[in-house]
C-alpha cells in the first residue's frame, strides 16, 4: 500500500526532530494547529528501541502522518527498527546524518556518518530492503573540511543510487570540533542557494529544506525552489505560527481559525487522559508556554505556568487560570 507520504503534499511543510522537544506531546500539539503538515519524532537511536523497556515509539493516531527519525549506524540494528516503526504505523522512517552533538559522536552515528557515505548508502539500502514505507536522509551540506559543493552532490548522488526516497537538508555544514552543538544551530552560515542548486541536479528526488526558516511567508518563498520546508525552533517557540498553514501553505480552505485559548482548551481531554495514566501536568504544559509569544500578558501567562506546573495533583484547571491572566486574544 503506497505510503501517505505519496498520497498527499505533506512534506511541504514538515516539523523538525528536536531532541527533548518534538515529543508526542509537542506533536499533538501541532497536529492540533495543523493537519496537514508532517511531524517528525524526536531522535531515537536504534539501542533505545532494541535493548530499553521503555516504549520510545509511542505516538496518538491523530499525529498522522508521522515520521519516525533514527539514529544508528549498523544497517541489521537500523532494518530491525525501522521494521519496529513500520508495525507500530509510522508513515515514515528518517535517518540522522546531520546532529554533531557530543553524544551522537560518541555513538558514531549523526553528522559523523557524513564521513562515510558507503556506509549511509548500506543503512538506507537495508531499511528499503525491509519496509515498504518511505526511508529518508536528514543532514548537512558538509563535515568539517568536506564542505564544497562537490563532496554533497557527490554524497546526495550516491544516496539517490541508493533509493532513498527524500532527502532534507540543513543548509549549514556541521563543526564535530570546535563548536558545541548550539553553536552548530547558529554559527555555520547558511547556504540556500546551495540546496536549491542540488534541487536543479536531482530535479526527481524529493528534497526538503531546513535552517533558520521562521515563517510562513520565509517558508513559501522557498518553496519555490524546493519540493520542501521543515521548521523547528521558530515553532516550538511560537507554535501558534502554524494555525494559518494549512491554508497558506496547503491550499485548504479553514472554516474556522482557533484563537490561542481555545488551542489550549482543545488540549484538556489529551492532558486528562495523560494524568489519568500518572503522568504530570509538567510534562504537556512546558508545551503551551511559546503560544502565547508576543501577545499582551503573554508573559505572566508563561510564568504563573513556570511557577506551578510541577507541584503535585496539577491539571487543567492550573492551565484555565493562566488563561484568566491574559488579555482577550
Amino acid at each position: 500500500m503506497p505510503s501517505i507520504l505519496y498520497k498527499t503534499p505533506c512534506y511541504r511543510l514538515s516539523l523538525a526532530p528536536m531532541l527533548d522537544i518534538t515529543d508526542k506531546h509537542f506533536r499533538y500539539l501541532c497536529r492540533l494547529l495543523c493537519k496537514e503538515m508532517l511531524l517528525y519524532t524526536e531522535l531515537t537511536t536504534t539501542g533505545a528501541l532494541i535493548f530499553s523497556k521503555n516504549d520510545y515509539l509511542e505516538y496518538s493516531e491523530e499525529e498522522h502522518p508521522v515520521a519516525l527519525q533514527l539514529g544508528g549506524n549498523n544497517p541489521l540494528d537500523l532494518a530491525k527498527c525501522a521494521q519496529m516503526g513500520e508495525a507500530r504505523g509510522y508513515d515514515e522512517i528518517n535517518l540522522n546524518v546531520g546532529c554533531p552533538s557530543d553524544r551522537v559522536q560518541n555513538g558514531s552515528f549523526g553528522a559523523v556518518l557524513m564521513r562515510d557515505i558507503n556506509l549511509v548508502c548500506d543503512c538506507v539500502k537495508a531499511m528499503k530492503d525491509t519496509v515498504s514505507i518511505p526511508v529518508t536522509v536528514k543532514t548537512r551540506l558538509g563535515v568539517d573540511e568536506l564542505n564544497d559543493y562537490d563532496f554533497i552532490h557527490d554524497f546526495i548522488e550516491k544516496l539517490v543510487n541508493a533509493n532513498v526516497d527524500a532527502v532534507i537538508l540543513h543548509a549549514r555544514q556541521a563543526f564535530l570540533t570546535g563548536m558545541s552543538p548550539r553553536e552548530n544551530r547558529d554559527k555555520p552560515p547558511l547556504n540556500y542557494e546551495r540546496v536549491y542548486q542540488l534541487k536543479k541536479d536531482f530535479s526527481d528526488t524529493l528534497i526538503s529544506i531546513n535552517g533558520n526558516i521562521n515563517s510562513l511567508e520565509e517558508a513559501k518563498n522557498h518553496l519555490n525552489y524546493v519540493d520542501g520546508v521543515m521548521m523547528g525552533r521558530a515553532l516550538y517557540q511560537n507554535p501558534y505560527l502554524l494555525v494559518h498553514a494549512d491554508k497558506e501553505i496547503f491550499g485548504k480552505e479553514q472554516e474556522h481559525v482557533p484563537t490561542r485559548k481555545e488551542i489550549v482548551r482543545k488540549m484538556y481531554p489529551y492532558i486528562e487522559k495523560h494524568l489519568s495514566k500518572g503522568g504530570q501536568l509538567k510534562h504537556i504544559s512546558r508545551h503551551l508556554l511559546g503560544l502565547f509569544a508576543g501577545v499582551p500578558n503573554g508573559r505572566a501567562y508563561r510564568q504563573y505556568i513556570s511557577q506551578n506546573h510541577y507541584k503535585e495533583n496539577m491539571g487543567v484547571e492550573l492551565l484555565e487560570k493562566a488563561l484568566t491572566i491574559l488579555e482577550d486574544c
